[in-house]
């Protein structure tokens, strides 16, 4: 008996040691970009972003962000700038570990650290300024919650798009880059069979 209860909680073990990490794949009009999640650093954050992956938001929104040296920014804009409706905001997680590093995948916010709905960037430098320091208004810093695992070339091109001031809303492409869809990748096979 106890060595079926050891063999199960190995089984168990083994289980969640090749429990994948949830992939996205954003199809943008430039390339893809396939983002990694991290759950387990922000539960809410990738339940929140995988939601609007599967009501289909951020299809036909762009890239209304882009500063070279920084960041490129998205989900929350159609072609038009016209602002996507969005459910309500989420709990800042910031405080996850995660650091905002290049290819890192971050929430966008306003002043209120617990105000991010949709909207997301992806680091294109090692952006520590934007990391958690404090429980406060002034430490909370970005959530983290995915990196980029393919296509940061494709991020590389978006963040060289030539810019201008539309409207009250600064650095958005003249081109629009539009995210045509996102779509949550199959999980891959924990153990695949080796092929001949």
């Amino acid at each position: 008996m106890i060595r079926l209860f050891v063999f199960l909680l190995s089984l168990i073990a083994a289980t969640v040691a090749y429990a994948a990490n949830p992939k996205v794949e954003l199809k943008t009009s430039m390339g893809a970009v396939v983002l990694e999640l991290y759950p387990d650093n922000a539960p809410k954050t990738v339940e929140n972003f995988l939601q609007y992956v599967k009501d289909g938001h951020y299809g036909g929104t762009i890239f209304h962000r882009v500063i070279p040296g920084f960041m490129i920014q998205g989900g929350g804009f159609s072609v038009n700038m016209q602002e996507k409706k969005t459910r309500p905001a989420i709990r800042n997680e910031a405080g996850n570990g995660l650091r905002n590093a290049i290819g890192t995948v971050a929430m966008a916010r306003t002043a209120d650290p617990h105000s991010a709905t949709a909207q997301f960037f992806i680091n294109v430098s090692e952006n520590d300024f934007l990391d958690f320091k404090s429980p406060d208004d002034k430490g909370y810093g970005y959530t983290v919650f995915a990196r980029v695992t393919a296509g940061m070339d494709v991020v590389a091109k978006i963040v060289q798009m030539p810019t201008a001031t539309i409207g009250p809303h600064q650095n958005v492409p003249r081109q629009p880059i539009v995210i045509e869809r996102a779509r949550l990748l199959p999980e891959a096979p924990a153990n695949p069979a080796k092929t001949k």
